[in-house]
């Protein structure tokens, strides 16, 4: 199934319409079950086998560990957070009007895939594949916000430069 919210079938006119009709989509249920599933896998490891995988690196091994540990954190709880809020509007605990608003889109995921390259410590094959995962998980949530508000601040005659900056403004507030 295409990624893109207008190729599947969720083409209402404005962004709240799109985000209601995508919420409470078999696709939107699927692709939560797959999100929170990958966090689970992820504390799952990282409190688990991780802790052991991290004991058995260098110094500067370790280090990068935790640096990789905790940006595969940070993007799958901006992923879950954005889940959730799609979730509460399937449950009608949120309007799909509220996440019009823009603090409820996803960032752009500025980290880089390169997995540490420190000599004689191997990334754990279980971190690179997580790493992975996950990369792809926030780059298909991202396609689908994308879709989602597409039009967002541009139907009433704003720039995009105007709603790069409403964004922001909203990030900040």
């Amino acid at each position: 199934m295409s990624d893109v919210i207008t190729d599947s079938g969720f083409q209402s006119g404005n962004p709240a319409e799109r985000v209601a009709e995508f919420a409470g989509s078999e696709h939107f249920a699927r692709l939560f079950r797959d999100g929170m599933d990958m966090v689970e896998e992820t504390a799952a490891y990282l409190d688990g086998p991780g802790r052991e995988d991290a004991k058995a690196l260098g110094r500067a091994g370790a280090l990068a560990y935790a640096a990789e540990s905790m940006k595969l954190t940070t993007r799958l709880m901006q992923a879950a957070s954005w889940l959730l809020a799609q979730r509460q509007v399937a449950e009608g605990d949120l309007s799909a009007d509220q996440l019009v608003t823009g603090q409820y889109r996803l960032p752009e995921d500025d980290d880089v895939e390169d997995l540490w390259s420190v000599d004689g410590d191997p990334v754990p094959r279980v971190l690179a594949d997580l790493a992975g995962r996950s990369r792809q998980l926030y780059a298909r949530l991202r396609r689908i916000d994308d879709s989602l508000f597409e039009d967002t601040g541009t139907a009433n005659g704003a720039s995009p430069v105007e709603d790069q900056m409403n964004r922001l403004k909203n990030a900040f507030s």
